[in-house]
């Protein structure tokens, strides 16, 4: 099983403990661009789709509400990416 498989696996467990880092290793994974926005929101973009998601970056610590884990789940699926 490669790094790919197993992180995408991780995540779709929905865990308590996934961290914002192995998010962007997701998204970049399955072709998103990581553009800063205001504050500690970032947007991902995906070039040949024209798809953007959303992400809070969590702050002070870097683990990943489940609430957003299942949003990005979410537009993922929406977009084919799942």
């Amino acid at each position: 099983m490669s790094q790919k498989d197993k992180l995408v696996k991780r995540f779709l467990s929905i865990p308590s403990d996934f961290t914002y880092n192995e998010t962007v290793t997701l998204m970049k994974f399955f072709g998103f661009i990581e553009k800063s926005n205001d504050g500690s929101r970032r947007a991902f973009y995906h070039p040949e789709t024209s798809q953007v998601i959303f992400i809070h970056e969590p702050h002070p610590e870097s683990t990943m509400k489940k609430y957003a884990l299942r949003d990005i789940k979410q537009s993922l699926e929406e977009g084919g990416y799942l």
